[in-house]
């Protein structure tokens, strides 16, 4: 349960900078195509991306994951739900730094 609390607080923490860094501008022009891709290109906060990314993947798996173990016990099913929970959070987790990654390559 102390991932679930820490993750939050990391996140809670960090979507409060990345609304600050929103609002240094009107929210029009922060969706401006030049303005996300500047974003990327900005490494600390393409970084503050990816850790958010981890955060809240392993906090929306785990919560997921402890809601399915609830609902039904048994050494099969919870080895099932285990590693299909970080399997699952894997492949986000890979797929939104590939998306990052892209991004502040210029690769499109």
């Amino acid at each position: 349960m102390k991932i679930h609390y820490g993750t939050a607080l990391g996140a809670v923490a960090l979507v409060a900078v990345h609304i600050l860094m929103r609002m240094s501008q009107k929210f029009s022009d922060s969706l401006q195509y030049q303005n996300v891709i500047a974003n990327y290109h900005f490494l600390p906060y393409a970084l503050m991306l990816e850790v958010l990314l981890i955060l809240l993947s392993v906090h929306g798996f785990n919560g997921l994951r402890v809601i399915l173990l609830e609902l039904k016990q048994g050494s099969t099913y919870e080895k099932m739900i285990n590693y299909g929970s970080l399997a699952a959070m894997a492949i986000l987790i890979a797929y939104g730094s590939r998306t990052i990654l892209m991004a502040g390559m210029g690769v499109s």
